[in-house]
């Protein structure tokens, strides 16, 4: 299949569950919504096996996360580009719209931030808010769309996505990565989000995109690096992830488009 012929059948599975999708959407914080069985399941396994080996990803590992993660998409399966570009599509993006009541959102064609991402033994995401704009600091970030493809994974394994309505400090609800499963999640200065750290020798690998807009989701303008703090139980790594808030905070302040650049984004020819 190409990216339109997804697009289609996004588009169809979305429209089909609109209503109950719109209401669950708008029941927390941190507003999320999912569907399961998006795709017919032998195309979801063409794509699982697309993946790369991650030893050909970037990995990103520190106090704050430790995960593999890929934008350049040309270096990788044809599938993979188009399966991501599918959710650009105008019909995915007007369903989506109807679902959040957030209008007038924009697709990123750089896939800032984007892309596929693989989580593997020991791998984890601590609780943090994203960047709130995009690469040039000109958009908002106001909806991620998260797209599970990893066959037979279950709950236990990790590698979950959490949410903490709350913040940090209180208990967060999950939403497990099942097979098959695309999770649509607001982004904004409350919705503090994490992935639970895997905890089997398998790979729990997701394709990722970001729509931007405008118009913040809140009433306000405002700005804010990618934020990561402790889990409860790490009282010292949360001191320590903020005070690292504070520091590029101040820097991106002062150097609107950071000092070092952002390897994490599609550069086309």
């Amino acid at each position: 299949m190409d990216r339109s012929q997804y697009a289609a059948i996004i588009e169809e599975r979305l429209s089909d569950e609109l209503e109950r999708l719109r209401d669950e959407f708008r029941e927390h914080t941190v507003q999320s919504c999912v569907i399961d069985h998006l795709l017919p399941e032998e195309e979801v396994l063409k794509i699982f096996k697309a993946f790369p080996d991650k030893d050909t990803m970037m990995l990103k590992k520190s106090l704050r996360e430790n995960k593999y993660v890929a934008a350049q998409m040309n270096k990788y399966s044809a599938i993979l580009e188009e399966i991501i570009f599918a959710f650009q599509d105008p019909r995915v993006l007007k369903v989506v719209e109807e679902i959040t009541g957030i209008y007038e959102m924009v697709p990123d064609e750089h896939l800032y931030a984007g892309g596929i991402s693989l989580m593997a033994k020991d791998n984890f995401l601590n609780p943090h808010l994203d960047n709130s704009h995009d690469k040039n600091r000109q958009m908002y970030r106001v909806l991620n769309l998260l797209y599970y493809v990893t066959p037979d994974w279950h709950e236990e394994f990790g590698g979950n996505l959490e949410l903490w309505d709350n913040g940090p400090k209180e208990p967060q609800r999950v939403i497990a990565a099942n097979f098959n499963r695309l999770a649509l999640m607001a982004t904004h200065e409350k919705s503090w989000h994490s992935v639970s750290q895997v905890v089997v020798d398998r790979s729990r690998c997701c394709v990722s995109n970001y729509y931007f807009s405008a118009k913040p989701l809140e009433d306000h303008e405002y700005f804010h690096v990618t934020s990561f703090r402790g889990r409860p139980e790490q009282p010292v790594r949360d001191l320590v992830l903020q005070g690292d808030i504070a520091l590029r905070q101040a820097v991106r302040t002062v150097f609107k488009k950071g000092i070092v650049e952002n390897k994490h984004v599609y550069k086309k020819d």
